[in-house]
């Protein structure tokens, strides 16, 4: 078995153990753990059944982490993006009274569109678009955003509507003491080079948790998955055509395709796999597995799958190939048997893992031109927005935008080549549509 992994993850090649990985993939996966409870909830606002979405999301990340690990190699993990779960249940189906079938059918259609960009290469004409100013900045954006959301994890921090800004909460909640607990310890291991000290850092934050009412003991352990027959191939291609849904269409592809080669270039900068152009080889193949998931998604009605940030966690721990997400995948079908346990585990001891893998990330600004205008503005831009709004695809949307107008202003025509216009018109269209859904 050890030279059969060796042999298919070339993991002497990469620096790593057969321990080092799984070890990783455990963290990637404690890391993640939270969306078995967040998505099956948001799903259900919408009028779908809990249980059924669970095995539903849980099938959907296994077929398509395992299509990650054996294809491209790398330790990413795919799981369906919070946008645009957001945007299925709450945007179009509670708020705009969407049909459900409707709202399927679009997420189907952005897995096409997802596939016909990859498979003709735009995807890549795209990336080679994107100036080494702004793929400089993605890194430190997600690094940043990984941060907030380890920070909001652990109620450290919260919205304040009087001052319309982030602002610490209560930090006497139970919540924060674990998260301190939680980021002590991370920190002494880290310092003292433990094997595993993410994990081990988020079990003791756990355990820290039951005295503190903030980790609860589950009824049960052992549950049995609910049926996905009503989810299966329940979209409504006829209807998503109308044009005037071109703006979801939109809305579901343009965050999720710009957040996924954020978290590729960010997560894959801190793993070492960049080159020096500040791009990852093979980048294609990770690419056509993200299109696949977002179109194999939609056939049991979840939102689109992408490549999730918390794969940096297990990167973290050490993690380099496929079989960190392996690892990763055999977790997560394992959940399906053991549910009420992996469901125990409390946000606000994964927190400091996602915090320490932040700032780690943030290295990479070093090699930023500050005294550039198209370098700076862009790469502020792309980091600002990625964290005030929430979402890394805003980011470097808003980027490549200024980028192309800076260099206009500069009287620089010549360095822009027609690509550059026609995707800084999407992305201003995008915008757009944004906007006419609010």
């Amino acid at each position: 078995m050890k030279q059969w992994l060796e042999n298919q993850f070339e993991l002497a090649r990469w620096h790593t153990s057969v321990s080092t990985e799984i070890i990783a993939g455990a963290t990637t996966f404690a890391t993640m753990a939270y969306v078995l409870a967040v998505v099956p909830g948001m799903m259900a606002g919408a009028g779908l059944p809990a249980g059924a979405m669970l095995t539903a999301m849980v099938l959907m990340i296994v077929i398509t982490t395992l299509g990650m690990a054996f294809y491209t190699n790398r330790p990413f993990v795919l799981a369906p993006g919070l946008g645009s779960v957001a945007i299925f249940s709450i945007t179009m189906v509670q708020l705009q009274k969407i049909p459900v079938e409707t709202a399927a059918g679009l997420v189907f259609l952005s897995g096409i569109l997802f596939i016909i960009v990859t498979v003709f290469g735009i995807r890549d004409a795209i990336v080679a678009l994107i100036p080494k100013g702004i793929k400089i900045s993605i890194s430190a954006g997600v690094g940043l955003f990984i941060a907030v959301i380890g920070m909001r994890n652990a109620h450290l921090i919260a919205a304040n509507a009087k001052k319309t800004a982030l602002s610490f909460a209560d930090l006497t909640q139970p919540a924060v003491i674990v998260a301190v607990i939680g980021m002590v310890i991370l920190l002494i291991l880290e310092s003292r080079r433990v094997k595993g000290s993410a994990l081990i850092a988020i079990a003791a934050a756990t355990l820290a948790g039951l005295p503190l009412g903030v980790t609860h003991l589950p009824s049960s352990v052992f549950s049995s998955p609910e049926g996905i027959g009503d989810l299966l191939f329940r979209f409504d291609l006829a209807s998503a055509l109308d044009l005037k849904y071109i703006p979801y269409l939109f809305a579901f592809f343009l965050p999720d395709f710009f957040s996924s080669f954020g978290t590729a270039l960010g997560v894959g900068g801190r793993a070492g796999f960049l080159d020096e152009n500040g791009d990852l080889p093979s980048l294609h193949k990770v690419f056509l597995v993200d299109s696949l998931a977002a179109t194999l998604g939609s056939f049991a009605t979840v939102p689109v799958l992408i490549t999730y940030l918390e794969s940096s966690a297990g990167v973290e721990a050490g993690g380099r190939t496929g079989l960190t997400a392996l690892t990763s995948a055999a977790l997560f079908l394992a959940v399906l048997a053991v549910t009420p346990l992996a469901l125990m585990i409390p946000s606000a001891a994964t927190a400091p893992i996602l915090i320490y893998v932040g700032i780690s990330m943030m290295k990479g600004l070093r090699n930023l031109d500050y005294d550039t205008m198209s370098e700076c503005i862009p790469a502020f831009l792309c980091i600002a927005l990625a964290i005030f709004t929430f979402n890394v695809g805003n980011g470097i949307a808003a980027a490549f935008i200024a980028y192309v107008i800076i260099r206009l202003a500069a009287g620089e025509f010549r360095l822009l080549r027609a690509g550059h216009f026609l995707l800084a018109a999407v992305l201003m269209y995008y915008f757009y549509s944004m906007a006419v859904m609010k």
